[in-house]
């Protein structure tokens, strides 16, 4: 018995003595850690911006200010850092700089590292030889990039300029169909003692490639009516552009859901490379329908049905019902693309519009025959016929109508963003004219330029400019419909006034219209939230025969940018006018441009 407690003490007592000692060395290690954790914080003086981004970047003690780092390790990587700062600044051109360090101990467990920069004088470019094989040399493209490049005899070396158009040259030598060019000398040799450097590149551009076969993936189509959209001559050189057409083309046909255009250089053989093009059917029907309310139409609604394509050539069928409290509308259109290296469609189209406001009230039928061309000069092109024929009431004039006029429309639209744009405009630019030996009750020639124009003002504000011109010569004013004359006034006019308020008038003071308009309009915007701000504006215009009589009205307005898309409700006031000189709401839910 004494045996047994003798080896079972004797175990105990080793037990113990082994966790003591851990204990002691577990309490030394964490006085050691304590003892050895410091912080660093590290101050550049001398530089900014890019240059002052790069010094900090490639500093290596800058990675551990917010990590803990011992005593010798933040010497050690102290003693580094006039190296990794003067490696920072060369791609800037300064390979010379001065650098004056100290680490500081403000207090104990930290560290304060101050590098004091000077970075001296830029090494200058003496001479800039840059040579591509003559004849693409001569294409307008390649010639754009060499004369573009940077940076130039007498500039700073830079070499982010320098790699920048480095890959400019070599993407327009590509684009051009130079897909086998080779930069056989690239060279940039500076002098540190003279602040000097020159720069010798030399490109090989080797053969010119051609388009070759255009593939596209199984469709809805025949390969025949694809075919069409090919935006090149057989045998034409390679060009990444006429493949951005062609993707482009196909994406605008509204036909697939998915479009991608790549060339298989892969398969490439005697300067000859084939394109495939993968395609992915769209839903052949779309439905859509709308919710609006603007105070010039009242609440209101619009149903739509598209049948994307109804036969093996793309000929399309669309329709559309549109009622308000004032608008009563019902239309159908037909559409026949004509695909090509010249691209257009053409429209045939019939529906019926009862309108109603408070000067006016219309009932016409309407056919109409266009031809649109989508990129022209810059426009989408429209040129067509419209036929009118239907009743209507003026103030206290009534009148029927028979027009056929022939009508050509250039619009234009470019915005950074379709549903809050802070940069863009949009143009419109109309002709119409009518004779009257040609099923016409009145002959007319009219004119009109519409453009809106939007830039961002500092971070949360943007600044839209309106104007609208129009002028006409016609034989019997009272022969028009309220459509084809001009009016001002209202949620996209003349703020201040109710819609079509401004106009001649007549003998008994009813509004008629006018052969001329003049509108303007400047407005701020400014965002205090991220979806909510406020507007000032000025508006002014007037609708008249003879002699112009400003209308001008100016208010406040608030913004909303709701998930149905931009509201502004404005609150206005005639300044300027004989007219009446109420205050009045505005109210209009939808796209700025």
């Amino acid at each position: 018995m004494t045996h047994v407690w003798i080896c079972c003490g004797f175990e105990l007592g080793r037990r113990w003595m082994r966790m003591g000692v851990l204990a002691v060395l577990l309490a030394g290690l964490s006085c050691v850690a304590t003892a050895s954790a410091e912080r660093v914080t590290v101050t550049i003086n001398g530089i900014e911006d890019d240059v002052l981004e790069s010094a900090r970047a490639n500093l290596e003690l800058k990675q551990y200010e917010e990590r803990e780092v011992s005593a010798a390790q933040t010497r050690r990587l102290f003693d580094r850092g006039k190296e990794q700062i003067a490696r920072s600044l060369e791609p800037f051109g300064y390979y010379n700089p001065r650098i004056e360090s100290r680490l500081e101990r403000p207090e104990p467990g930290k560290f304060h590292a101050i590098f004091e920069v000077d970075e001296g004088e830029p090494v200058i470019v003496q001479q800039a030889r840059i040579e591509v094989t003559p004849e693409a040399a001569e294409l307008e493209p390649v010639k754009l990039a060499l004369e573009k490049f940077e940076p130039k005899h007498g500039a700073r070396l830079d070499h982010g300029a320098y790699e920048r158009s480095k890959q400019l040259i070599a993407a327009a030598l590509a684009n051009d169909g130079y897909l086998a060019a080779q930069l056989v000398r690239h060279k940039v040799s500076v002098v540190r003692s003279a602040n000097t450097a020159d720069i010798d590149l030399a490109w090989d551009a080797g053969p010119r490639h051609r388009l070759g076969e255009l593939r596209f993936s199984e469709s809805q189509f025949p390969d025949s009516f694809l075919q069409r959209y090919k935006p090149w001559e057989q045998g034409e050189y390679y060009s990444a552009d006429k493949l951005l057409q062609l993707q482009q083309a196909l994406v605008d046909a509204d036909y697939f859901a998915s479009v991608a255009v790549a060339p298989d250089l892969e398969h490439a053989a005697d300067g000859v490379v084939p394109v495939d093009v993968m395609l992915i059917r769209a839903k052949r029907t779309v439905y859509t329908a709308n919710l609006y309310f603007s105070t010039d139409s009242g609440p209101g609604v619009k149903l739509g049905a598209q049948r994307r394509w109804l036969n093996d050539r793309g000929h399309k069928l669309g329709g559309s019902i549109e009622y308000s409290s004032r608008l009563q509308e019902i239309s159908t259109t037909y559409q026949i693309p004509k695909p090509g290296l010249r691209p257009r469609n053409y429209t045939i189209g019939a529906g019926y519009r009862d309108e109603e406001t408070d000067t006016s009230r219309s009932r016409m039928a309407r056919i109409a025959a266009n031809e649109v061309v989508q990129r022209w000069k810059g426009f989408t092109r429209t040129l067509g016929l419209q036929y009118l024929n239907g009743d209507f009431e003026i103030a206290d004039q009534r009148g029927s109508t028979s027009l056929l006029y022939a009508e050509g429309l250039l619009t234009r639209k470019q915005a950074d963003d379709n549903y809050f744009p802070t940069s863009g405009y949009s143009l419109l630019y109309g002709l119409r004219f009518a004779f009257e030996s040609l099923l016409s009750d009145t002959s007319f020639t009219q004119l009109r330029a519409e453009g809106k124009w939007l830039r961002k003002v500092g971070d949360d504000g943007r600044v839209i400019a309106r104007a609208a011109l129009g002028a006409m010569a016609v034989d019997n004013f009272e022969a028009l419909p309220p459509e084809l004359r001009f009016f001002a006034g209202g949620d996209r006019s003349v703020r201040g006034f109710d819609y079509q308020q401004i106009g001649e008038t007549n003998a008994t003071g009813g509004v008629i219209g006018g052969e001329y308009l003049v509108v303007g309009s400047a407005e701020y915007e400014h965002f205090f939230l991220d979806n909510w701000g406020a507007a000032v504006f000025v508006d002014a215009g007037d609708a008249f025969k003879s002699r112009f009589d400003a209308n001008v009205g100016t208010g406040i307005g608030l913004r909303w940018k709701s998930p149905i898309g931009l509201v502004r409700v404005d609150i206005a006031k005639p300044v300027v006018t004989e007219l009446d000189d109420a205050w009045r709401v505005h109210l209009v839910i939808g796209p700025d441009l």
